[in-house]
C-alpha cells in the first residue's frame, strides 16, 4: 500500500491545505488502526467502547464508578453511556449497585468475568500496539503524542466559527 495519502485515496489534485492533509491523515490512520482493534474485540464479543469502559472500571475497582464518570473517561464519546453499561451488565462483565455512603448514587463495578476477559486481552492489545507503532522510536512516539494533544486542544466546542459566535455573544452582552 502506498505511504502517500493522496495515492492511497486516489486523490489526483493536491490537498487544499496542509491542515486538510493532516486531518485526513489522522482520520485514515485512526480508521486503519481502529479496524484491527475492532476485529480483536469482536472475537471477544466487545466493541472498542465496551472494552474501554471495562478498562475504566478496572481502574476504579473495587469501589466502581458512576456512569457519568465512565462517560467522561471514554476515549471515544458515546451518546448513551447507560445503554453501554446495560450491555456490560447483560453480558455479566459488570454489575450495578448502590454506593454504601449515598444510596442515591449507582456505581458500576467490573465483575470477575470482566476482569478475566481483560486479562485475556491485555497481551493481544499490547502486541497490536507494538505491531502498529513499534517501528517508531520512543522520541517519535512522544512527538506524535504531543502533536496530537496540541491538535486536540483546538477540537472542543469553542473553536472556529463556534468560538467566534460565542465571542460575539459575550462581546455584545452588557451588564
Amino acid at each position: 500500500m502506498p505511504a502517500d495519502l493522496r495515492a492511497q485515496i486516489g486523490k489526483k489534485r493536491p490537498f487544499d491545505s496542509p491542515e486538510e492533509e493532516a486531518y485526513l491523515n489522522i482520520l485514515r490512520t485512526g480508521s486503519e488502526m481502529d479496524a484491527a482493534f475492532a476485529r480483536l474485540f469482536r472475537r471477544h464479543g466487545l466493541t472498542h467502547s465496551t472494552y474501554n469502559a471495562l478498562r475504566i472500571l478496572r481502574g476504579h475497582q473495587p469501589e466502581g464508578a458512576a456512569s457519568s464518570i465512565i462517560g467522561g473517561q471514554l476515549v471515544s464519546r458515546v451518546p448513551d453511556v447507560t445503554r453501554l453499561v446495560d450491555r456490560l451488565v447483560e453480558a455479566g462483565l459488570a454489575e450495578r449497585g448502590r454506593a454504601g455512603d449515598d444510596r442515591r448514587v449507582v456505581k458500576v463495578r467490573i465483575t470477575r468475568e470482566g476482569l478475566a476477559l481483560l486479562a485475556r486481552l491485555d497481551r493481544p492489545v499490547r502486541e497490536l500496539h507494538v505491531r502498529q507503532l513499534g517501528h517508531l522510536t520512543r522520541a517519535d512516539l512522544a512527538m506524535l503524542s504531543a502533536l496530537l494533544a496540541r491538535a486536540r486542544e483546538r477540537c472542543g466546542p469553542e473553536t472556529g466559527s463556534a468560538a467566534r459566535s460565542a465571542h460575539r455573544r459575550r462581546s455584545s452582552t452588557t451588564l
